[in-house]
């Protein structure tokens, strides 16, 4: 037996109204919630030379993305000197009408490594393609701040020290805080110091450095592919870091990184937007291998949008700390071959999706 149709009166002119404004307020809700989603936090570590370059590009990236809050960005030496790093940080946040964000100093020195033990070491193992702020190619006194290009800056740094603020602002936000670091591990290692618990607060810590076999030609890597600027000028800092309970480490090594290049069609699309932002990228970009290279910008680009990256392996990682020719080189073991010295599992980056990389830099810069 068939069940009787029920018929339904048509809607008239008013209740088609109220069902039309019902569904408004309906997507209205949803796109509220959608927007509302939190931020995720993070402290950017950096040894910010400039201008422009690797470094200030991944500031603006972080600083741009409306995915991210920058809880402060804390200054460490690495490619310049700190005190001039700090002072091109704080001028390019005039630049781009980001003063809000808190510049925070951190350690002018490695821990133990210094410039003339170096200098002596090259002697005996020959000299390195790249010496950051010990470069005699641009070397200077630490205290000395030299003239900017892109100005100099009204505003000064904060009082607080790099190493506390990291260990403040994680106990404040307990397991919400990422840790990038983009130069030499030192604060980290300090902060690691004063409070053992600081790694276990972090939500995680992600980092450019290392390298274990870059295929290329670059002088930097042809000859040693185990070493890596950023473990070499602070190894001892490094290894703290690294053997650290971190919940989690992600490494962006630099086998994936020098696939990368900020290439002239790239800024020039992004300098059509016409933002003083814009205008930065594209005074101080740089052509050419290696300040064409997007170092920071993909590690930074893969924690916003993890598939950027098509392929990752986990190993236990370290810094060799022998006096040798491969002081500060990068170790690496798996499961099978690790060492019983105390490590930790690192996530390491090793292909990527470089069109979509690409497309993403050019996106967020040209908000």
């Amino acid at each position: 037996m068939r069940a009787k149709l029920r018929s339904f009166a048509p809607l008239d002119s008013r209740e088609r109204l109220s069902l039309r404004g019902l569904l408004w307020l309906v997507l209205i809700l949803l796109t509220t919630v959608a927007s509302a989603q939190p931020r995720r936090k993070i402290i950017i570590d950096q040894d910010t030379a400039g201008p422009g370059g690797s470094n200030m590009n991944t500031l603006l990236l972080l600083l741009q993305s409306p995915q991210v809050e920058v809880l402060g960005i804390t200054v460490v030496t690495g490619d310049q000197w700190r005190n001039e790093e700090l002072a091109r940080t704080l001028r390019l946040l005039e630049i781009i009408g980001r003063t809000d964000v808190p510049v925070i100093p951190g350690a002018e020195f490695p821990l133990v490594r210094s410039r003339y033990e170096t200098q002596l070491w090259q002697e005996q193992y020959g000299k390195v393609a790249y010496a950051g702020a010990w470069d005699d190619r641009w070397w200077h006194e630490p205290n000395v701040i030299p003239a900017l290009a892109e100005g100099q800056p009204a505003r000064k740094a904060c009082d607080e020290d790099a190493a506390r603020f990291l260990v403040r602002m994680v106990r404040k936000y307990p397991h919400e805080v990422t840790i990038y670091e983009g130069g030499p591990m030192t604060d980290l290692a300090i902060a690691i110091s004063i409070d053992p618990e600081f790694p276990a607060l972090a939500q995680e810590l992600v980092f450019m450095g290392g390298s274990l076999n870059p295929q290329t030609n670059d002088p930097e890597f042809v000859n040693n592919p185990r070493h890596e600027f950023n473990f070499w000028l602070d190894p001892e800092a490094a290894k703290i870091a690294l053997r650290a309970p971190w919940t989690k480490i992600t490494c962006t090594p630099v086998d994936i990184s020098i696939r990368t290049h900020l290439t002239p069609a790239m800024v020039k699309e992004i300098e059509a937007s016409g933002t003083p932002l814009a205008h930065y990228i594209a005074r101080f970009s740089q052509p050419g291998p290696p300040f064409d290279y997007m170092w920071d910008e993909l590690a930074a680009a893969a924690w916003i949008d993890p598939s950027i990256i098509t392929k990752r392996e986990t190993r236990y990682l370290s810094v060799d700390l022998d006096q040798g020719a491969g002081y500060g080189n990068t170790l690496t073991w798996t499961d099978q071959d690790k060492s019983k010295v105390p490590t930790q599992k690192v996530e390491i980056q090793i292909d990527l999706d470089l069109q979509k990389f690409d497309r993403m830099f050019v996106d967020v810069m040209k908000k």
